[in-house]
């Protein structure tokens, strides 16, 4: 609950984002971000939640692109009202994040084959709420593609000005929807590579997500061998799986080994690639999305360090540049001075 004051001063810093519009951090990388969106239908599969309609998915795509274009809107207002409401947030939290600039524009994309990354966001969290993340990995050279899974979210703007709203939510067995967005994962690739196929490098194809978004990036790698790497951002696992392939676990204080998840301690050993287990001390479950960043600004707490959004950028960046790309990442061997919040088991 928000109590009386800070209701008061949320109010304030809700004028005060109104007015001055909410901004993103920008991208690290040399490259501008160019974004586009996608709706793709798979035909050969039912959905999950609503067995007479087939499985539909709203892909943000985001590229390093030539400079120019229209800057891309980071959500539309009655995207993000049923966000802030599915969160607790005060009504008007809702437009301000809808007013939010992002870093993206309607470019075109740079010529050459790309390393692709899939992002997952958690169960009830739309895509957009891992734009920061996207951003920063297309400027580092990255064709991402952030997925909107039908019926997961709180409110996902889908063609006919249809909102589809989460029925997941409601389910007690989570299973099934870690595998499935498994089939989503492969699903999106095989769009992508059939649509871009002077684009993507499908030899270097990773995946990353937060919360169940995050355990599906595993279940996504064990079904499909495309997908070289993966990154869990502070997901419980529901299926256990394994994996040879390189997985690193980034977690809250609730993640660490012999914490209230014990998915994570079951899990770690299964996997007999190349491995880390990191936890962010100060964080939250939502430290690795972009709420750190769009709290503040609203006047309330961030969920987690203040570099929160920095952490995530650089350790998952370094991961798919070392998993990927082949180059290697100092920060993924140990403990570093610059990075005294990273903990490693």
């Amino acid at each position: 609950m928000i109590g009386p004051v800070t209701n008061i001063l949320t109010s304030v810093a809700l004028v005060a984002a109104s007015a001055t519009g909410i901004q993103l951090p920008a991208p690290t990388g040399v490259f501008p971000v160019g974004a586009s969106t996608l709706h793709l239908v798979d035909h050969s599969r039912a959905d999950l939640w609503v067995p007479s309609e087939p499985r539909e998915l709203m892909v943000s795509l985001y590229y390093p692109a030539f400079p120019g274009g229209r800057s891309v809107p980071y959500a539309t207002e009655a995207e993000t009202t049923l966000l802030a409401r599915s969160l607790g947030l005060p009504p008007a939290a809702g437009p301000a994040f809808a007013a939010a600039r992002t870093n993206s524009h309607s470019g075109i994309p740079l010529p050459g084959k790309h390393p692709l990354v899939l992002l997952s966001p958690g169960l009830g969290a739309p895509r957009y709420t891992l734009t920061t993340l996207a951003e920063d990995l297309a400027s580092h050279g990255y064709l991402v593609a952030s997925i909107d899974h039908a019926y997961e979210s709180a409110g996902t703007l889908f063609p006919g000005n249809r909102m589809l709203t989460c029925i997941a939510c409601t389910a007690t067995d989570l299973r099934p929807l870690e595998v499935n967005r498994g089939r989503d994962a492969s699903f999106v690739v095989d769009q992508l590579v059939s649509r871009f196929p002077g684009l993507i490098d499908v030899s270097r194809i990773g995946m990353a997500g937060h919360s169940i978004g995050g355990a599906s990036a595993l279940a996504a790698m064990e079904q499909d061998p495309r997908i070289k790497s993966g990154v869990n951002m502070d997901g419980s696992f529901h299926v256990v799986a394994t994996t040879h392939r390189p997985f690193l676990m980034l977690g809250s204080d609730l993640h660490r080994p012999g914490g209230v998840d014990p998915t994570w301690d079951q899990v770690y050993p299964q996997l007999d690639g190349w491995k880390r287990w990191l936890t962010v001390t100060g964080s939250s479950h939502y430290s690795f999305t972009d709420a750190p960043t769009l709290f503040p600004q609203i006047g309330l707490p961030s969920p987690g360090p203040g570099r929160a959004i920095a952490i995530t950028r650089d350790y998952v960046l370094a991961f798919f540049d070392q998993t990927l790309r082949g180059r290697a990442e100092p920060i993924l061997d140990g403990p570093t001075a610059g990075n005294p919040e990273v903990v490693f088991h």
